[in-house]
């Protein structure tokens, strides 16, 4: 299998995942992050299809992402009615952790074939698409700390006061 249809197939299995965790998701906007993360893998598929064939230029404009703002919109709107993401269902901290895996493990894919890449506009692409990557990691790891909050902050409250030795 070619590097393009190896990033191909991830791409088709982020985009399944993040379909599949939407369609599981009773609150609206917690379902739109995993839907645009889903919109995205589906664009990444478009272009590394393209490139398969040769084409590298013109895909400048799908690169532009708005997970980190709308992950950043969602957070406020939470926090606006003062909705916890840790009170929706046990076990949902793994479903975004895993989210999060399958972004570093694409960026760290797409990193490798960048070094790889025979051409700078190949290598190029493939870079602008690893950094997609990682605003999506991003936007899942701000997702995995807003669940920990909680806890963390529980655990840093319980310590605070101990002095050190």
């Amino acid at each position: 299998m070619n590097p393009f249809e190896y990033a191909m197939n991830m791409e088709m299995d982020g985009k399944k995942y993040y379909e599949e965790q939407a369609s599981k998701m009773s609150e609206p906007v917690l379902k739109r992050i995993f839907t645009e993360l889903a919109d995205d893998e589906d664009r990444h598929y478009q272009i590394f299809k393209a490139m398969m064939a040769g084409k590298f230029d013109g895909y400048e404009k799908a690169f532009e992402t708005d997970v980190l703002k709308q992950a950043k919109n969602i957070f406020k709107e939470m926090s606006d009615a003062k909705k916890n993401i840790s009170d929706f269902s046990e076990g949902v901290r793994a479903v975004w952790v895993k989210a999060r895996d399958i972004e570093d493990d694409a960026e760290g894919y797409y990193r490798g074939q960048a070094e790889k890449a025979e051409s700078e506009k190949e290598k190029k692409m493939w870079n602008k698409i690893a950094d997609e990557e990682h605003k999506h990691w991003v936007a899942l790891d701000n997702v995995v700390n807003f669940i920990d909050r909680p806890n963390q902050w529980l655990a840093d409250a319980e310590w605070a006061d101990i002095e050190e030795y």
